[in-house]
């Protein structure tokens, strides 16, 4: 009985196994714009994005996200390959914080036509994260962070309210604080090997009243890769409480990256 279940089973599952393997289920054969890619930084999740993503597929655009595990840079980059791996056509891939991180190592893809980082970390070759924040005053957020004990890191509440997320209503902060994603302690070690924004067109908004990556530190790697930059009156968070300007941005690289086709 039990083989005849298992064998019902895993006929069920070929043909949508098989139905799987297509194009993401908002993609059309007639699309041509590039697909936009989304990857979250540290203490967050995929949902970080969720006042951006309605804005740009207003406007017709195919929309994935990543999942990052945050448990290491290689670890989040592999996860961000699989999204790239699902698409077809052009790419304009998107990080915030940590994930400026985890775009400039798998953006490297030649799919990957565009980058956009908010708030976010643009290694050199053989810089890791911890590098970068190192070289300017620490900031606010560093000093709000408690360690599990199995060598991941956290926000307290009061980190997430004062330092995160300080733009956004009370409650939904606290939801974050509630749902955001550990980090791994030893990501800040993890070095860039080929940072994408060497070859490929970038842009920058930087966040400045940013109290979890330095404002400074945003404005001189915008400037050291070249980007087009955009500075936003906004927290570390400027996806959720300047979605609109955020969007526009992104739109912008879609467009650059459809017309250089």
């Amino acid at each position: 009985m039990l083989k005849y279940l298992a064998a019902a089973a895993l006929a069920a599952l070929t043909p949508f196994s098989a139905s799987a393997q297509s194009a993401p289920p908002s993609a059309s054969a007639e699309t041509t714009a590039p697909t936009v890619v989304l990857v979250h930084g540290a203490w967050a999740d995929a949902s970080s994005w969720s006042k951006v993503i309605p804005l740009l597929r207003a406007k017709g655009l195919t929309v994935m996200t990543v999942h990052n595990p945050l448990t290491s840079l290689a670890d989040d980059v592999a996860a961000t390959h699989r999204v790239l791996a699902a698409i077809k056509g052009p790419v304009v891939l998107v990080g915030h914080s940590w994930g400026g991180s985890v775009i400039t190592e798998a953006g490297t893809d030649p799919k990957v036509k565009a980058l956009v980082y908010v708030a976010a970390f643009a290694n050199k070759e053989g810089q890791s994260g911890g590098d970068l924040v190192g070289a300017y005053p620490k900031p606010p957020a560093l000093s709000t962070v408690w360690d599990d004990g199995q060598g991941f890191l956290r926000q307290t509440e009061a980190g997430i309210l004062e330092n995160f997320a300080p733009d956004i209503p009370k409650e939904d902060a606290r939801t974050l604080f509630v749902t955001q994603g550990p980090l791994a302690a030893s990501t800040f070690g993890d070095k860039v090997s080929v940072p994408a924004w060497r070859r490929t067109p970038s842009w920058y908004i930087v966040s400045a009243n940013d109290r979890v990556i330095s404002p400074q530190l945003e404005r001189d790697v915008a400037a050291e890769i070249g980007a087009k930059t955009t500075v936003l009156n906004s927290g570390h968070l400027s996806l959720l409480s300047h979605p609109k300007e955020v969007a526009a941005v992104i739109e912008e690289a879609v467009a650059t990256a459809a017309a250089a086709k």
